[in-house]
């Protein structure tokens, strides 16, 4: 008879001891990419639904009233409470709407942390917190409209999103003679896929999407990549140069572009969400309006807001957003 051969006790508890371990240091990792393509499809779900829904609407502005005093204090605003009510709900399903000062109730978190997972701010909850600059209307003297300091409302999805509505009554649309971004922005989306669960980040469960124009609106939601290349070069030269801003993000990844020019203008109007708050630089689009070294594309100030047209052989900072 031959004796069989097992596994001790001893072995067979080392070996689960190692699963376990295993287990341990991959799993979370696991997790986190099922999480993020999760959230990914859901973010481009969610565009197409709110795009689809705005191109019903023939104006974006002028819903809702905003009064101040003297002094520029809000005395009446149900501007964007009043956009969700008599706007946006007739052409896309809601599920519940939260006033001024009551985002917390249709899920929206009090702090999200920000795209470089560094810095945890208040969720904004008026205009000027979203970003101050929007309200910097001096050098807009020229523009049709301004911006007004409305205060966020805020909405529930079918689908569990939780979104806050940043709106702007007096936008305009894309005719005037120069391009500011800040009164071209109509409606601006914060929002979190999943209401107040974590881990309410930027680049995660939290994002945003701008409408632009009053009339005949386009509907953005860039994705940012949280690397800000500080390299200083044009968009494009005979050569093709891997500094060329044309080629730079697709040299740091394949799946890397230049945001096209009102992608980088949502990247302004949302700039302290993703770390260029505290910018003044100026970047370079993919928006080409003549091809070649002498033509012309579209680059975006973040000190001022300004958007220009700037000759292709000019120096401005790269930002990459995905595809």
């Amino acid at each position: 008879m031959k004796k069989k051969k097992g596994f001790t006790l001893a072995e067979i508890l080392i070996t689960l001891a190692i699963i376990g371990i295993v287990a341990a240091i991959t799993l979370p990792s696991l997790l986190v990419n099922v999480n993020e393509k999760a959230w990914d499809a859901q973010k481009k779900a969610l565009h197409a639904r709110l795009a689809q829904a705005i191109g019903q609407m023939n104006t974006l502005g002028g819903y809702g009233t905003f009064e101040t005093d003297d002094d520029g204090v809000a005395t009446t605003d149900t501007a964007a409470e009043s956009f969700i009510l008599d706007a946006l709900s007739k052409v896309y399903k809601i599920n519940n709407v939260c006033g001024p000062d009551k985002l917390s109730s249709c899920g929206i978190p009090s702090k999200i942390t920000t795209l470089d997972a560094v810095s945890e701010i208040n969720f904004p909850t008026k205009m000027s917190e979203l970003n101050a600059k929007l309200l910097n209307g001096n050098h807009m003297a020229n523009e049709d409209g301004n911006v007004a300091d409305t205060k966020a409302a805020a909405f529930e999805t079918v689908n569990g999103e939780s979104i806050a509505v940043f709106y702007n009554p007096l936008c305009s649309s894309d005719t005037s003679a120069t391009h500011y971004a800040q009164n071209k922005m109509c409606v601006n989306f914060v929002y979190d896929l999943n209401g107040s669960e974590g881990p309410n980040q930027v680049g995660k469960d939290v994002g945003f999407i701008t409408a632009f124009y009053n009339k005949n609106p386009l509907v953005t939601a860039p994705n940012p990549y949280n690397i800000n290349y500080t390299l200083t070069a044009p968009q494009y030269t005979e050569t093709q140069s891997k500094t060329d801003a044309s080629t730079v993000c697709k040299t740091m990844g394949e799946d890397l572009r230049l945001p096209d020019r009102d992608e980088l203008a949502s990247l302004f109007v949302n700039a302290p969400l993703v770390n260029l708050s505290e910018n003044t630089n100026s970047y370079w689009s993919g928006s080409v309006i003549s091809i070649g070294t002498s033509g012309l594309a579209w680059a975006q100030y973040f000190n001022n807001g300004n958007r220009t047209r700037t000759n292709r052989s000019s120096g401005h900072h790269i930002y990459c957003v995905t595809r």
